[in-house]
């Protein structure tokens, strides 16, 4: 049985890793799907993206990594899947989560979404907010896997330095 579990992932963080892993344990095949939406402002293009989550877990051998556009169940139907993996970690996703899945339902009724907790230790954490703190210099190291914290970085060290005249 395979399992998607999509997101912007922008960037990954420890949290969406904890989700990952563990859901790689529990499934035959884990698809992390990354959303490409032009209508959001991302930090990171979705081939950037797609190569900092390959890396962070090339470990997990029945881990995939693609990237898709459009509504999630035709993507998901496109993979011959019926299971959506989403992540919480407080009562505010829960909310937001299961809109998303009572409206996916209506559109596929075949396909389940199940949720999945974040541990305790990543529960506070998102992706806005390392890039808040990665582009004000603070230390993210621990939140994110070492080549984001290299990445961002490298995006805020460029995009805070002065232009040359």
């Amino acid at each position: 049985m395979k399992v998607i579990y999509p997101g912007t992932f922008d960037p990954v963080t420890n949290g969406h890793l904890d989700i990952i892993s563990r859901a790689s344990g529990l499934f035959e095949a884990v698809i992390v799907a990354i959303l490409e939406n032009p209508q959001k402002k991302q930090l990171f293009t979705p081939l950037e993206r797609k190569q900092m989550i390959q890396e962070s877990v090339g470990n997990l051998s029945n881990v995939k990594i693609e990237t898709f556009n459009g509504l999630l169940v035709h993507f998901v139907r496109r993979k011959g899947c019926r299971l959506v993996l989403r992540g919480l970690r407080a009562i505010t996703d829960y909310e937001y989560e299961t809109q998303l899945a009572l409206t996916n339902r209506k559109l596929a009724p075949e396909i389940e979404t199940i949720f999945l907790p974040t541990s305790t230790e990543y529960s506070y954490l998102n992706s806005s907010v390392v890039k808040e703190v990665a582009r004000f210099g603070g230390c993210i190291r621990g939140l994110v896997p070492p080549v984001v914290e290299s990445n961002l970085q490298q995006k805020f060290r460029v995009q805070l330095s002065p232009e040359k005249p």
